[in-house]
């Protein structure tokens, strides 16, 4: 299978992602402020969805990062997706990890297995991405719902 540069294969996913998702959810938008990752959002910037190039091992990092500037808000999220962890287990599988990270940031997360950069490892990664959407987002609505109308 003809390989992929890490450019073309991060700058072609987001069609596959989108295409995976339920019409419901398909609205997302897209971010790339760096070469090595991708975001997907909903209007929300600093609370996206992610694929990027993982740091400390081999593969990618999937996941819904939480990084706005008020560190209440993004520890108040993890607390919620931490009460939700079985669910998302039972659903995403063992691997997935909901943790603090660095600059008050948090992060619910998989590493997904590294492999050949080509199209049948692209669509792998655009489907467990498009899972880890259809299962989390409803949850941050619900939490994000919640936090607008303290702030009503």
């Amino acid at each position: 299978m003809t390989p992929l540069s890490q450019t073309n294969f991060l700058k072609t996913l987001p069609e596959l992602v989108i295409a995976r998702l339920p019409e419901r959810l398909q609205r997302i938008q897209v971010h790339q402020p760096y070469r090595w990752l991708i975001q997907f959002h909903y209007g929300e910037t600093r609370l996206h969805y992610e694929v990027s190039s993982a740091k400390y091992r081999p593969g990618w990092e999937l996941g819904f990062h939480c990084e706005a500037g008020d560190h209440n808000l993004n520890r108040y999220l993890l607390m919620g997706f931490r009460r939700h962890l079985f669910e998302i287990k039972d659903v995403l599988g063992p691997t997935v990890e909901a943790e603090m990270w660095d600059k008050g940031w948090t992060k619910i997360y998989e590493v997904y297995p590294d492999g050949e950069l080509n199209k049948a490892y692209q669509e792998a990664i655009a489907t467990r991405m498009a899972e880890f959407i259809v299962c989390l987002h409803p949850i941050f609505v619900d939490l994000r719902g919640a936090v607008a109308a303290v702030y009503r």
